[in-house]
């Protein structure tokens, strides 16, 4: 089985630069527009991402992410891994969010400042991991990618 790991490898995040974009014919995907998710309590949710792991709520309640944040990826990732799949344990959730951070040690810190478990921290070629589980359940990915 292919990790989304081996995906990074393959998007050319390690050890290659990036293929320039050429200009495609209108009716294509362009990049990722949002992740929407449900919750029992969608406000207190809000609040915990606000206040935990450090996301500025607009005010209409969800958070606007820049792909041209100084240090982030150039891109995102989508991936559909098999249903038995066990980057996802153990989360319930059919999903997986990944988040950039530019210093995974140091926010690791702060969220363990916060009383926030950590399931687990790792390193590989594709860069540094940490795993925490949200309120509802959901398997959170930070991710600090090689040479940041």
């Amino acid at each position: 089985m292919t990790s989304y790991k081996g995906v990074l490898l393959a998007a050319g995040l390690i050890g290659a630069t990036l293929a320039p974009v050429h200009a495609a014919p209108a009716g294509h995907v362009t990049g990722l527009g949002g992740v929407f998710v449900t919750s029992k309590d969608p406000k207190a949710l809000a609040r915990w991402y606000k206040d935990v792991l450090g996301i500025t709520l607009e005010s209409w309640g969800g958070a606007i992410l820049r792909y041209d944040a100084p240090g982030h990826p150039p891109m995102a990732l989508w991936n559909a891994m098999p249903a038995n799949s066990d980057e996802i344990v153990p989360s319930s959730r059919e999903f997986m969010i990944n988040f950039a951070v530019d210093d995974l040690d140091a926010y690791v810190a702060g969220l363990k400042a916060k009383g926030v478990a950590i399931l687990k921290q790792e390193g590989d070629k594709t860069g540094k991991f940490a795993w925490i589980l949200d309120p509802d359940g959901t398997k959170i990915e930070f991710w600090q990618p090689m040479g940041s």
